[in-house]
């Protein structure tokens, strides 16, 4: 059969691509045989494809001439052109700003030397929930344990807990892992993994430093625009070592021999990677469609669970000082006073009012006095280390210290006196009180108060300059 005369039977953008059959039973180079006139339409119009032979798509060329190797693309026309799969998935690769809604359908042109199979692709520019939800029944059931468990929740950590765990199992994986990254500030935090109790003890925390997150940035480079990337055999980590060795070289010692990894992406922007290593490879596309899905639905979960981290610290956080701000202090005496937060029998209360920021604010201006209360909230965290530091409003500042000994705390009080006579002076009236009955925070914070005024009245007979406040 003429391949031409077959591709052009198709209305939408549609190719024929074919695998070679070398004789060691290996396969060969993977080639677009044809197109037909839309398919060949989408290289000539699209300005991010570099073509070869200028604004022309020719015939019998590898793929690896219009597009960068793609490991996802072989293993979608392997299924189909060798393992006579009807193939299907609906995907938005990063290199390109649409979604395509791919199918592929096995041929048999009785070719000794080659597989083949079509390639149809329609494309969009806002997803499709038909789409996305046009799943097989299995799939469709996993994500939608995932979806009830990410919506029902109340305790975040714990459910995502359980979802990792319940992907580890859809991989037939010995390891799944969900790490958020930072890159812009050059982090990755450890969010929730699973391990197969099988392999012993293996957990992000031991490898999470400097060096393995130059490595997680190197990985959307190697994803190479695509939306995953599927490890499952010596070929796929062959390609990895040629395109990222040092991560190849971690692997191998880690002893990965196969792995799934998805970019978790919201607005635009990478907010952390899933990956499961050394998974069932047998049921490889049915955990890529999984996970596609998946993945989809917990990094919008994770945007929220982040936007509300940081709603909840803007609300609890001093923004000049970065200490907590009073409406965070009253909070927490309240848990501790209706009995919603146990509090142990000795807890510490210090009183910390910074000296001299009226006189600053009047003499140099507000950005020196704002400098003075950062100065000031800088020395009180590094004197009082581990405690809970509050900015209970303009130049007052509040320390509880729960389970401290007493003369830790005494000792932290020096510490800050000393302060005063540092090249950049901070000097604090303090009052402390120190409870071993357990008794009620709000009496040991008055006498704190009332011992700071106390304090302060000696340092204005010290320096009566000082005194205008």
């Amino acid at each position: 059969m003429d391949l031409q005369e077959y591709v052009d039977q198709f209305d939408s953008m549609t190719c024929i691509m074919s695998i070679e059959k070398l004789p060691d039973g290996n396969l060969g180079k993977m080639r677009i045989e044809v197109g037909n006139k839309a398919y060949c339409a989408t290289f000539e119009k699209n300005p991010d494809i570099d073509m070869p032979f200028g604004k022309k798509f020719v015939p019998g060329q590898e793929y690896t001439y219009y597009m960068p190797k793609d490991l996802n693309f072989e293993h979608f026309i392997i299924n189909s052109a060798v393992n006579k799969k009807m193939m299907h998935a609906y995907i938005h690769p990063d290199r390109f700003d649409m979604w395509f809604n791919i199918f592929s359908m096995p041929l048999d042109f009785g070719d000794p030397n080659k597989y083949y199979c079509t390639y149809t692709q329609e494309l969009s520019n806002e997803a499709s929930a038909d789409q996305m939800t046009n799943l097989s029944a299995k799939t469709t059931s996993d994500v939608l344990k995932t979806c009830i468990k990410l919506r029902s929740t109340k305790n975040f950590l714990k459910t995502m807990d359980e979802v990792i765990y319940d992907i580890r199992n859809i991989c037939g994986a010995k390891f799944c892992c969900l790490m958020l990254t930072d890159f812009k500030n050059h982090s990755c935090s450890l969010l929730s993994e699973s391990t197969d109790p099988s392999i012993g003890h293996h957990s992000l925390k031991d490898y999470l430093n400097e060096s393995f997150v130059d490595i997680a940035k190197s990985w959307l480079d190697t994803i190479a625009g695509s939306n995953c990337l599927i490890i499952k055999d010596q070929n796929d980590m062959d390609e990895i070592k040629s395109r990222n060795p040092r991560w190849h070289a971690s692997m191998l010692e880690a002893k990965i021999n196969s792995l799934v990894l998805f970019p978790l992406q919201y607005n635009n922007e990478n907010i952390g990677f899933i990956w499961a290593t050394n998974f069932d490879t047998k049921d490889t596309q049915h955990i890529k469609e999984t996970l596609e899905l998946t993945t989809f639905f917990i990094a919008s979960e994770i945007a929220n669970y982040q936007l509300l981290q940081k709603l909840e610290m803007l609300s609890s956080t001093d923004l000049l000082t970065g200490v907590k701000n009073r409406n965070a202090m009253n909070n927490r005496v309240l848990k501790i006073v209706t009995g919603r937060e146990r509090v142990p029998q000795n807890f510490g209360v210090v009183f910390a009012d910074l000296n001299g920021l009226k006189n600053i604010n009047d003499d140099d201006g507000h950005n020196a006095g704002d400098t003075l209360l950062k100065n000031a909230a800088v020395a009180l965290k590094s004197c009082f280390d581990g405690c809970e530091i509050y900015r209970a409003g303009g130049d007052e500042f509040l320390i509880i210290a729960m389970e401290t000994p007493k003369h830790v705390i005494e000792a932290q009080i020096e510490a800050l006196r000393k302060k005063a006579n540092d090249p950049e002076p901070v000097s604090f009236a303090l009052g402390f009180y120190y409870e071993e009955n357990g008794g009620d925070i709000r009496a040991a914070m008055r006498e704190a108060d009332s011992r700071m005024y106390e304090d302060k009245k000696m340092f204005y007979e010290m320096h009566p300059e000082s005194r205008k406040r």
